[in-house]
């Protein structure tokens, strides 16, 4: 077996601009050396006292990342981040900026067996692992990341990150230096999600994706649903608006099966503390939307959408399943990529939904592929066995879902 690092497929021709950016990084770049850093381990539950330069960070990132952003993230430690810390890369200037954040939790066991794994920080309510790195200095901040793993005999020898993008600036960057630093990598669970990236024609982005017919469709289930009463399409980005149409959202989301199942956010304190804590945060900075259908003034669907630098992520959406003949979550998503296919501030949305999924996947049309990456950052890090172990884990994965799904059905 070979095993290799991920290669970048560049999703489009790099122009002028690109090329330009791409220089000026470079000269950047060879301002760090990478014995300059300062690189050390934090918990997250110490990480608030650096609150702003984190954020400074999340500014300038590499790749934008809305769920390692200070405001969410500081909201999901209580929940998440028990036993979560991260990798911090410093420049060695003063004042010191931060240049790489990298968050991860060590498993002490995994597969069952005593075999210790860092693995990049997601939960179920953040499926992305991409960190934030200086976008003028990727390359050297991600080999002084990989130095620290390896050169640090508290922290284990194998790296897993998961939900990672395949391709991209970050993909591209690692794989760079894991060549050259002859880290064996082989990546698991490739599988893509729905993608918003309009390009330059933003207009009428949802009736191409969609196509004629189920445009149509999706018209007239819109005006049956309008003959039910008044529809106002309203979004809210202000604080107080914000808090507003989230507890509309919570009630919502807890109306239907989820409530039922016991999932919806309100059916868990600590949960319900987390959401509420990194919406009221994300809105201070208007970094969150969340858009709502009202009926007659009652409101029957409501969507949250994260923003982090030119990125954004439609999070979650809720709607009065007792209206589901009218489709009242499928007009609003048709909506809402309305209006971010048209918001030229923003370069991609993130459906932050599963592969199979069948509204996204039709309204959308690019997609995202992810996959988990296994490194091994220390020689003697067991990294077949664990090549093995982690493709034993996928199918169980795999096999699990197919029988739930057919007791479902």
């Amino acid at each position: 077996m070979t095993v290799k690092a991920p290669t970048e497929h560049a999703p489009h021709v790099f122009g002028t601009a690109a090329a330009i950016a791409s220089a000026r990084r470079a000269a950047v770049a060879d301002r760090y050396a990478i014995d300059s850093f300062f690189v050390e381990w934090r918990e997250l539950s110490q990480l608030e006292a650096i609150a702003d330069e984190w954020r400074e960070l999340a500014a300038r990132a590499l790749v934008p990342n809305a769920f390692y952003e200070p405001a969410f993230a500081l909201a999901a430690a209580a929940v998440f981040g028990r036993d979560v810390g991260a990798v911090l890369v410093w420049s060695g200037t003063i004042p010191r900026r931060l240049l790489g954040f990298f968050p991860a939790r060590i498993e002490a066991r995994r597969y069952g067996l005593k075999l210790p794994v860092l693995v990049g920080w997601t939960h179920p309510f953040a499926p992305l692992g991409t960190p934030l790195i200086e976008r003028e200095a990727a390359e050297p901040v991600i080999a002084a990341w990989l130095a620290h793993l390896a050169g640090n005999a508290k922290l284990p020898g194998l790296l897993l990150l998961p939900f990672l993008p395949q391709h991209g600036p970050f993909a591209g960057a690692l794989a760079a230096i894991l060549r050259r630093a002859q880290m064996p990598a082989v990546d698991f669970n490739r599988h893509a999600r729905a993608l918003l990236v309009p390009g330059g024609d933003r207009s009428a982005y949802v009736e191409r994706a969609l196509g004629p017919r189920k445009y149509r469709e999706l018209r007239r289930t819109a005006r049956r649903l309008g003959e039910a009463g008044a529809l106002l399409f309203t979004a809210a980005t202000e604080p107080a608006a914000v808090a507003a149409a989230l507890e509309d959202f919570l009630a919502l989301e807890a109306s239907g099966w989820k409530g039922q199942a016991g999932t919806a956010a309100v059916c868990n304190e600590e949960i319900l503390g987390f959401v509420e804590a990194a919406v009221t945060a994300l809105a201070a900075e208007h970094k969150i939307a969340i858009d709502r259908i009202l009926l007659d003034g009652r409101p029957i669907a409501a969507a949250i959408t994260l923003r982090s630098g030119d990125g954004a992520w439609f999070w979650k959406i809720a709607y009065d399943e007792a209206l589901a003949r009218f489709a009242p979550g499928v007009i609003l998503t048709a909506f809402v990529s309305g209006q971010l296919a048209e918001d030229a501030t923003i370069a991609r949305t993130d459906s932050c939904a599963t592969a199979d999924h069948a509204v996204m996947n039709r309204t959308w049309s690019e997609r995202l592929p992810l996959c988990d990456l296994l490194i091994a950052v220390r020689p003697p890090a067991p990294f077949a066995r664990a090549v093995r172990l982690e493709r034993m884990r996928g199918a169980t994965i795999v096999a699990a879902k197919r029988i739930r799904g057919l007791f479902t059905r």
